[in-house]
């Protein structure tokens, strides 16, 4: 299983992390120091565990176990922390355990092997009807908020500065997301990288225009502009047949 720590404490990281690595559950351990972090892992690498302090800096792991309910597969939590009177609010967001500093090799063992029987247990259960057609859907995080938008809504991304945009067909969300990190989970053919600074959906294009130096600009079907720069050009003209 793939497994993520997010604790704002660098020693107490590098113990568990280290403590987790001796299990045979975990095949990779990700780190992290704030809420923004695990948004960012979550997004990425798509971790099974999340193993979670409640007393991050100027932010709750309660708060983000909380938001994690309404994210659809979200990861196993298990709450790593110095308090013991948080338990029965941990619980109270689902948490499958609760692990009390400083860490020992066999309590983390014992979480660990815990999270394993139920991961296999959901696998188990999944019911073996077919799998719908595009069921994929890019989850953001903006104004305090998770924004679960299909991928036939999207119509392009950009980024200005550390504010990144999603326009959707309905509305525009904006997140400080990292395009890169966008384009990772937009595991999807019909999503093209065409700029340092965008991303389209190719099924969204309205129209194509020749444009300066021999590259083109990009009309989206909600009146959008989008450039497509020198260096994209060639996968460009390959994706829509140019």
């Amino acid at each position: 299983m793939k497994v993520a720590i997010i604790d704002d404490e660098p020693l107490a990281r590098m113990e568990l992390h280290y403590l987790l690595e001796q299990t045979a559950e975990a095949e990779a351990v990700y780190e992290g120091e704030s809420i923004e972090d695990a948004f960012r892992l979550l997004l990425t690498e798509k971790p099974d565990l999340l193993f979670l302090d409640i007393h991050l800096t100027d932010e709750s792991g309660l708060d983000l176990a909380k938001k994690l309910v309404q994210v659809p597969n979200p990861p196993l939590i298990i709450f790593a922390t110095a308090y013991d009177n948080h338990a029965l609010e941990a619980f109270e967001v689902n948490a499958i355990d609760y692990l009390l500093k400083p860490f020992e090799q066999a309590r983390v063992q014992k979480a660990v092997t815990k999270a394993q029987q139920i991961l296999t247990a959901n696998q188990q259960a999944v019911p073996s009807k077919p799998i719908e057609k595009n069921p994929e859907r890019l989850t953001i995080e903006t104004d305090e908020r998770i924004y679960l938008l299909p991928y036939g809504e999207i119509l392009y991304c950009e980024v200005e500065g550390k504010q990144t945009s999603v326009h959707t067909k309905t509305a525009v969300y904006q997140t400080t997301t990292t395009l890169a990190s966008i384009e990772k989970a937009l595991q999807a053919a019909m999503f093209l990288r065409v700029h340092r600074s965008y991303i389209i959906n190719i099924h969204e294009i309205k129209e194509i225009q020749p444009w300066f130096n021999q590259t083109y600009q990009v009309t989206m079907n909600n009146g959008g502009k989008v450039p497509v720069s020198r260096s994209y050009l060639k996968s460009f003209k390959e994706a829509v047949g140019l």
